[in-house]
């Protein structure tokens, strides 16, 4: 399908994966599915934050992408279960803090934690804003 737009940034993308979240099993609404490949195939930056960068990792192979943290079973990360879900769809979740974001410059894909942690609002306002810095300079 035509990409008419220079970036794809996904946020709140609960309707976009299976309504109960299978983990590594987990399926993506055809839509979105076909937006992502869309910008992808285009080689247009993608921006996803908080839960949405399963998605990447479901569609996109071997895609570097971040939900934060790896270690499960601590109160600042309750989430870090999903970074084993991400390797398991063959993406590569890599560790970063809250107020970074990740590149994965040969994928042009930028992801951050944002509410996958629990801390306050200024440090996931910061990853987000990194986040979006990043996908504006991929699509210069």
């Amino acid at each position: 399908s035509r990409v008419g737009f220079s970036a794809f940034i996904e946020y709140f993308v609960s309707s976009g994966i299976n309504a109960e979240y299978g983990g590594a099993n987990m399926s993506v609404d055809p839509t979105v599915s076909e937006k992502v490949k869309a910008f992808h195939g285009a080689r247009k930056p993608i921006g996803m934050c908080c839960i949405a960068p399963v998605i990447a990792a479901r569609i996109i192979p071997g895609v570097e992408v971040t939900v934060g943290s790896d270690v499960e079973g601590t109160e600042k990360w309750p989430y870090a279960g999903t970074a084993g879900a991400i390797n398991a769809m063959g993406g590569k979740h890599v560790v970063t803090d809250v107020s970074q974001a990740h590149v994965d410059s040969n994928n042009k894909v930028v992801t951050t934690a944002a509410y996958m942690c629990e801390t306050g609002l200024h440090e996931i306002h910061d990853g987000i804003g990194e986040m979006v810095s990043e996908v504006l300079k991929l699509a210069k």
